[in-house]
């Protein structure tokens, strides 16, 4: 398994695309993230391959559903050898043990979704959610580690504060990076790679500023000696 703590997200439409970029890199460099639009125009059998590149593999399908469904999905993700998986906390805990049960005859890792790094307060607000985002985080991150899964995917903004509620063997897992300069796109809650790691961040998701990169390798290699 690759030391890497960077997380490249494939956000491509389709596999063509995305073997272009997955060719240009090595799993030492970076793990690879699948999301729902590669899935669904590439297949499992994508994931197989890059699998079989020797890529450490994030499959991020968000899966939030009734238990039964959720621990055979996780079952059949665990069988294409990814390194790890995840589902959506308000799933509630009977959901997140039986995806717990569904990987557990695997090394695959599975962590869960607290709070969208797109949403803000006003956006919980409209699902009738009252308290404040952090506060939401810290609830569904504690939620997930008594159900027994290993981490949880949340904004770098709120890593401190769960590594003060949470084991530092937690896998805090932060989407919405962006290197100093870079765009923040569609995401409300950033950091930079250095800021997200001193933090407290167990591994980085990075994906524009990487994939739209004129040279990716360089940028893959400016921000792992940033965040060393």
């Amino acid at each position: 398994m690759s030391d890497s703590k960077i997380i490249v997200a494939l956000d491509y439409s389709s596999e063509a695309q995305a073997v272009e970029f997955v060719n240009k890199v090595s799993p030492e460099l970076c793990k690879l993230k699948v999301g729902k639009e590669l899935f669904t125009a590439a297949g499992p059998q994508f994931v197989e391959k890059i699998v079989s590149k020797g890529f450490d593999v994030f499959l991020d399908l968000k899966f939030h559903d009734i238990p039964n469904t959720v621990m055979k999905a996780c079952q059949a993700v665990a069988e294409l050898g990814v390194w790890m998986t995840n589902v959506h906390a308000m799933g509630g805990q009977t959901m997140m043990q039986a995806a717990k049960e569904g990987v557990s005859h695997s090394s695959t890792k599975l962590i869960a979704v607290t709070v969208l790094t797109s949403m803000g307060q006003d956006d919980l607000k409209q699902i009738g959610i009252q308290v404040e985002v952090t506060q939401q985080v810290v609830n569904l991150a504690q939620l997930t580690k008594q159900s027994g899964l290993d981490g949880v995917v949340c904004s770098a903004k709120e890593v401190s504060l769960l590594r003060q509620n949470l084991s530092e063997d937690f896998l805090l897992v932060t989407p919405g990076i962006r290197p100093a300069g870079s765009a923040t796109g569609d995401q409300k809650r950033v950091m930079t790679p250095a800021e997200a790691i001193k933090a407290g961040s167990s591994y980085l998701v990075i994906g524009r500023p990487i994939t739209q990169s004129d040279s990716p390798v360089k940028t893959l290699e400016a921000i792992a000696a940033e965040i060393v």
